[in-house]
């Protein structure tokens, strides 16, 4: 059977007839022949569509676009119009020999071209001595380079003269899904059309043809999902759709999509979604569990949440239904219901969770795992909505009600606090009162021994006693940090110097309010300020091995004139001193 042309948007099978049982994929036989069944490209199709009604066709064109939108297919259509027997038309016959050719692509006048497998300059060198011979039996010789990125830098520079004055009877046409590797003077020889990505009703409605002409009938949700999860590729569509229709079945469910593609039903969905919006921490991990235990693949199932809170985030800021891309008819109510509950922050927070639990699976085999960590952490959101009021009002001024029997500071406007920068050692000197705090001011008020109330002073018999001392007057996480010092001594000039890990030296140094608080009990416990000196491990046995200056040649020779030999020997040689050179010992050879 030869097909007929047709103005509709009936599918039709591509090419010539096909042997006795040879099967040809959904994909191939229901392609578009004509313009007007280019799907999702009314921009592309116009523009050639005038350009060939007016006779303004170029020399090189450059289809650029995702994968499965119809760039080869544009370019044979092309080519039809150019060549078709009955004369140069934007719609071609389809019905003659060179039409049927094209179509399924052995004509002998347009040559169809891999890029990747005829990459080098070689190649291209072959194409350049071709380019000048005639059609056989067509008025254009046409070139389709599919994937033409992966040509070498050195075959685009042999293709640049040819490109840009070619024959009048040869056209180019380059496909590509990677604009950005081709070189800018390649680029600028081309008229360039940018294929987008199609939508997914469109792709709805041509996959309910396709099925039809197939005589099977598909359900509404699975034909949604089916063109969902194409993302913009009409042939992805129509290859999930061809794995399903090779099953036999003259029905197909949405439960059948579901099964094939290994993700959850909108039900199961729905009852993961409910607890996790609640935040039902067990009942959402009993759900997951329920969920994988039905088949649906983990890294799929993170995919629909993140699709489920992206349309739920359009209706939390206002947008229609028509914004929904991954809810099901059955699922906008619930949908808006959930963007009632939720903020916009609080949403943000929840999808910025999800993504990047999707980018951790792909270099994780603890899929599962992150999955749980991820709607754990869900559960434990606070609601970012009301914080980000609070905030607002403590920036216009306002106060938040303060715990009872505490009272609140004012709040001043216009001053933003400054943390001291990190320091390998801190000096706190004795001329700078510390800040005093609430648990600083309760151990101040604390019952001490007279003994300690007095003066004391810091010595290297006392420091340790003293220290615990300290510690004792003081409590919580500070007094857990400064348990953990390694050495507590006396200087020469009478500093407490305290040696630290490096965590804990940071804990100390870098948060004033907890060095505030070691300062205050050391004031309490002494009587009076003391010096304070906070130094890393690292830093106190650097202190401790610095080695001795070094000294000049001219005072090692000073010191050896005298040395009383040397002098005994200067005076009876009748030396002078001056003219003396030091030649140091020479160190013997490992």
């Amino acid at each position: 059977m030869t097909d007929t042309p047709s103005a509709t948007d009936e599918p039709r099978l591509e090419g010539t007839p096909q042997p006795d049982g040879d099967y040809v994929v959904v994909a191939r036989r229901y392609r578009p022949q004509t313009f007007e069944e280019l799907i999702g490209q009314q921009h592309v199709s116009q523009a050639l569509t005038r350009a060939i009604a007016s006779e303004r066709v170029g020399h090189a064109y450059l289809f650029t676009g995702a994968r499965g939108v119809g760039k080869t297919s544009a370019a044979r259509i092309l080519a039809k119009a150019l060549n078709c027997d009955r004369g140069t038309s934007p719609t071609p016959c389809n019905a003659c020999e060179i039409c049927d050719s094209v179509s399924s692509g052995d004509d002998v006048d347009v040559l169809e071209i891999d890029g990747a497998s005829n990459r080098g300059i070689d190649e291209i060198r072959q194409l350049r001595q071709n380019v000048a011979v005639r059609p056989s039996r067509s008025r254009f010789k046409i070139y389709i380079i599919d994937e033409v990125h992966m040509l070498t830098k050195e075959a685009f520079n042999a293709l640049l003269k040819t490109l840009e004055e070619p024959p009048e009877h040869v056209k180019f046409i380059f496909a590509t899904t990677e604009p950005n590797k081709i070189p800018v003077t390649i680029l600028s020889r081309c008229q360039r059309y940018d294929f987008a990505g199609i939508e997914v009703g469109e792709i709805q409605n041509r996959l309910s043809q396709i099925a039809t002409a197939e005589g099977v009938t598909i359900e509404d949700d699975a034909l949604q999902i089916l063109a969902m999860r194409a993302a913009g590729s009409m042939r992805d569509s129509q290859s999930l759709l061809e794995q399903l229709l090779s099953t036999g079945a003259k029905a197909i469910t949405s439960a059948d999509v579901t099964k094939m593609l290994g993700i959850a039903p909108a039900a199961r969905l729905s009852r993961l979604v409910l607890p996790l919006v609640a935040r039902n921490t067990a009942t959402v991990l009993a759900e997951l569990d329920a969920t994988i235990a039905e088949g649906a693949e983990v890294s799929q199932l993170l995919d629909q949440l993140l699709g489920y809170f992206r349309d739920v985030m359009t209706q939390t800021v206002g947008c229609d239904e028509t914004q929904m891309l991954y809810a099901l008819p059955g699922q906008m109510q619930e949908v808006r219901e959930v963007a009632e509950q939720l903020g916009v922050q609080t949403l943000l927070a929840i999808v910025q969770i999800l993504d990047q639990t999707a980018s951790r699976m792909r270099v994780s085999t603890h899929t599962r795992t992150l999955t749980e960590m991820a709607v754990v952490r869900i559960c434990h959101l606070d609601d970012l909505d009301n914080l980000t009021s609070l905030i607002r009002e403590l920036k216009g001024g306002g106060q938040i009600a303060a715990p009872s029997g505490m009272s609140r500071p004012p709040v001043k406007k216009n001053v933003t606090p400054r943390s001291p920068p990190r320091e390998i050692e801190s000096v706190s000197p004795a001329s700078v009162p510390a800040v005093p705090t609430v648990e600083a001011t309760a151990a101040a008020t604390a019952v001490v021994p007279e003994a300690q109330v007095q003066t004391t002073a810091f010595t290297a018999e006392n420091v340790e006693e003293i220290w615990k001392q300290v510690l004792g007057a003081i409590s919580g996480m500070v007094a857990d940090h400064a348990a953990e010092a390694n050495e507590v001594s006396v200087d020469e000039q009478g500093r407490l110097v305290v040696v630290f890990s490096e965590n804990f030296h940071r804990d100390i140094c870098e948060k004033p309010a907890n060095r505030s608080r070691l300062q205050t009990a050391i004031k309490t416990v002494c009587g009076q300020d003391v010096p304070l000196v906070l130094r890393t491990q690292a830093r106190a046995k650097s202190a401790k091995s610095t080695p001795a200056p070094r000294q000049s040649r001219r005072q090692q020779q000073a010191e050896v004139v005298e040395q009383p030999f040397v002098r005994k020997a200067m005076e009876l040689f009748d030396g002078d001193p001056s003219r003396l050179r030091y030649v140091p010992p020479e160190e013997p050879k490992s």
